[in-house]
């Protein structure tokens, strides 16, 4: 195991989020080097009634450092309980000594306030703008964290992509001679959500993270970031994608069709034309996770078609440690 010597070099002041701080949050999270749209506050407080945000800001000499996206629940800090993803949030200074002494420094603060777990959920590698895994090591050799959970989402290299399996095509084809048509409409969420919430309901007996209400808000908020693209059959909704879309990467952040839809292959069509559309024009495509129960159950069928359309593994992973 790597030496890293005991003494703090470098202390932090860290303070508490408020919504006094807001406008300096979202300035910082635009210029660090893991920071997409999901940390501004305008859409990480569409859900500040479900959680007690404890979010954190680092500052060092009197300058801001670094942010932590969290929450409280009971003697646990988690990174952000809300978001698919978190983990602390830096500029393109911040060193690897430096990121070791902040861990130090928030594990004494955390404790002095009466914490005793950490769950933390670091940006997976594709989302970053630089690379900046010197959390990763202040994990491992400062606070002995542990995984706790690893999912595996599929992710396509714009650069190079893979070809696409044949049925996938196929189906595609087959989808447009059957008048499947694809268009990107943001004002057709709620015929939409219709697809969606029946869906859910009926394969997995679930409900979409978001009502129809927030996501319509937040796609008002972020419109260059959330944009809804469907497949209509003689006008009618029969599959949509909602896209999130960073500065790298375009992530789908529903996919979803109805009886018909499947039938018909919507989502093979759908994929096809988005896909082309965002070539060149962004570095990473990632369809997001395939697990359920915390990671242990991995989708194959799900998976499988995510990989029809050139997607391979990436790992979401989570981390854990005691105070």
């Amino acid at each position: 195991m790597a030496r890293i010597a005991s003494k703090i070099s470098f202390m932090f002041e860290i303070r508490r989020y408020s919504e006094k701080d807001q406008e300096v949050w979202n300035k910082f999270v635009a210029c660090s080097r893991q920071g997409t749209f999901l940390f501004d506050r305008n859409y990480m407080d569409y859900h500040k009634d479900r959680f007690l945000d404890y979010s954190l800001m680092f500052y060092h000499d009197g300058k801001l450092f670094a942010l932590l996206p969290a929450n409280a629940s009971e003697n646990t800090l988690w990174s952000h309980q809300g978001l698919t993803y978190g983990g602390l949030l830096t500029d393109v200074k911040a060193t690897a000594e430096e990121m070791i002494d902040l861990f130090r420094n928030m594990n004494s603060y955390l404790k002095e306030k009466g914490f005793m777990h950490v769950i933390y959920k670091p940006v997976p590698w594709i989302y970053k703008k630089y690379p900046s895994e010197e959390d990763l090591y202040a994990l491992t050799y400062t606070c002995q964290a542990s995984l706790s959970v690893r999912n595996l989402s599929a992710t396509i290299d714009m650069s190079n992509p893979l070809k696409w399996r044949h049925d996938r095509h196929y189906n595609a084809n087959k989808a447009e001679r059957n008048g499947i048509r694809v268009s990107q409409e943001n004002n057709a969420f709620p015929k939409f959500w219709e697809v969606l919430e029946g869906n859910l309901a009926l394969t997995y007996h679930s409900k979409p993270v978001h009502s129809l209400s927030e996501i319509q808000g937040l796609a008002a908020k972020f419109p260059n970031n959330i944009k809804l693209y469907v497949a209509r059959l003689h006008g009618n909704v029969v599959g949509g994608v909602v896209l999130y879309i960073m500065q790298n990467i375009v992530h789908t952040q529903y996919i979803s069709a109805s009886a018909e839809g499947k039938r018909l292959h919507a989502v093979d069509a759908l994929m096809r034309n988005i896909i082309k559309e965002w070539e060149g024009k962004c570095k990473y495509f990632d369809f997001g996770i395939s697990n359920e129960d915390h990671g242990r159950f991995l989708n194959l069928s799900l998976m499988s078609q995510k990989e029809g359309f050139g997607g391979r593994g990436v790992c979401y992973d989570t981390y854990h440690w005691s105070l």
